[in-house]
């Protein structure tokens, strides 16, 4: 590796580095600063708060990454164009798909550390930023309920619960209902249902049983009733962040688990596996995005490189939330949702790229 290589992924990693340092303390101060009554209020230990804030570290940078990696490119690349560091560069015989070498080089670096950040690192600390979040300072954590979930749970089985509380792992208004060639074999219906940690089993109280005969139907009724059916709490609400706890493999097993239930969720789950994998590769795009607008001096100088990096940053950020949201509640492939914003962005690097060559 030349001089002039190291010098530029030295400065490369240093300023996003640096971007980080800058901007974590301050989306930390920030969150405090709205949550900190009820932190008090509730009497939350300190250790709790800094576990909690550990977490919210590595959650907060791998949201935002790709902005603070693209605002840190435009930033010491314009500082290189504004110092005719990079005429210099390119004076000396140097070629600009040459000169592109160690921003490529940094970004391959950042690309498998958010890469194995989202396979391995983020799923933990997503789990517990939300859980301290829904636990403590989302009001009473008893209401934390969801309603009217119907799932397939097997071959002709499906379940109901008009309420369900996560927390307590308690359902109202039960019904199973079990079906043999498309005809109902039998229906159990309970008031409510509760799932034993220890014994691994569901407790019905009010309790009815329907079995249907060719003649006659049979009814059997109690206030409560011990059953061993074939699925787990989960299945009766996966949570809304399920998907963003779960290692890459843990994903993977989810999704086919839910696809083979017939999950009218499976779009939510699939956008955020394919994030995984989309999300360092937005590391490429916009590294040349912010390297063409940027290395080019301009009259309004550092500053309208970085106003216009922000337009750009901020327009990739819409484009991948608005698809992403469309994927999970319209008919849109998720997969296709998930590119779709590189691709544009791609083909704007492309072009841009070229551009700045010239």
């Amino acid at each position: 590796m030349k001089l002039i290589d190291k010098y530029i992924l030295k400065r490369y990693l240093a300023t996003f580095s640096v971007m980080l340092l800058l901007f974590i303390p301050i989306g930390i101060v920030i969150d405090i600063s709205e949550k900190v009554n009820k932190m008090i209020e509730k009497k939350i230990p300190m250790l709790d708060i800094l576990i909690y804030y550990g977490d919210f570290t590595v959650y907060f940078a791998n949201l935002l990454f790709p902005i603070f990696l693209f605002l840190s490119v435009i930033w010491f690349t314009s500082k290189l164009a504004n110092n005719t560091e990079i005429i210099a560069i390119l004076s000396s015989g140097i070629s600009y798909q040459r000169f592109l070498k160690p921003y490529l080089i940094g970004a391959t670096v950042v690309s498998v550390f958010a890469l194995l950040m989202g396979f391995f690192l983020v799923p933990k600390a997503s789990k517990g930023f939300n859980d301290f979040r829904y636990q403590n300072l989302k009001g009473n954590a008893q209401t934390r309920e969801t309603s009217d979930i119907f799932r397939q749970i097997g071959q002709g089985e499906f379940i109901y619960v008009s309420n369900y509380n996560y927390l307590s792992k308690t359902g109202f208004n039960f019904v199973y209902e079990k079906f043999n060639d498309n005809k109902l074999e039998f229906k159990i219906e309970a008031n409510r249902i509760k799932y034993n940690e220890e014994t691994k089993k569901y407790t019905l109280y009010t309790f009815t049983k329907r079995t249907i005969g060719q003649l006659n139907d049979k009814l059997e009724s109690s206030e409560k009733e011990i059953i061993d059916f074939n699925f787990e709490p989960d299945d009766l609400t996966p949570v809304v962040y399920v998907a963003e706890t779960m290692t890459i493999g843990q994903l993977y097993q989810f999704i086919q688990k839910e696809k083979a239930k017939g999950n009218a969720n499976i779009n939510t789950y699939l956008v955020v596996f394919y994030k995984k994998f989309s999300l360092p590769i937005s590391a490429f795009i916009l590294t040349i995005i912010a390297v063409a607008v940027s290395s080019m001096k301009r009259r309004g100088g550092m500053g309208m490189n970085l106003a216009i990096g922000i337009v750009i940053a901020f327009t990739f950020i819409f484009f991948d939330k608005v698809f992403g949201t469309m994927a999970e509640k319209s008919s849109i492939s998720p997969l296709a949702a998930v590119w779709f914003p590189n691709i544009v962005f791609g083909f704007l690097a492309f072009y841009l790229l070229r551009n700045a060559k010239r």
